[in-house]
């Protein structure tokens, strides 16, 4: 059985950040987990692409941790993954990112992506 795959859009390296504890978190859980941050590198020991269009299968998820004026140039780039879910945490939506999203064809999910795993964000200190 395949694992479902999550993007953490803005994933961060400093792991005081929720775009680092949902990488923790997501891993934790059993998800294959593809970190974007347009720096590269490596985060949690996983590599990191620079574009959600780079990320080489497709998505369950995607989960978003950035702010909305760069959530709603992105959304164009998430509309072509085509994942099954859009989560906008804490601090990514905005009325104008989810009237954006929906004129895409995204219904975003506007929660925390790792409290819906089941998984408390402060597990991740």
């Amino acid at each position: 059985m395949t694992r479902p795959a999550v993007a953490i859009v803005g994933a961060s390296a400093d792991r005081s950040k929720f775009g680092n504890k949902a990488v923790r978190a997501f891993r934790q859980q059993g998800f294959d987990v593809y970190p974007v941050n347009p720096r590269g590198g490596q985060i949690e020991g996983l590599d990191v692409f620079r574009r959600l269009a780079d990320v080489p299968q497709p998505l369950e998820r995607v989960s978003v941790y950035l702010p909305p004026t760069v959530v709603l140039e992105l959304l164009p780039e998430i509309a072509a993954a085509k994942p099954q879910q859009v989560w906008l945490n804490p601090g990514s939506d905005s009325p104008e990112v989810v009237a954006a999203a929906r004129a895409l064809g995204i219904e975003p999910i506007v929660a925390c992506s790792i409290v819906a795993i089941g998984v408390s964000p402060g597990d991740f200190s």
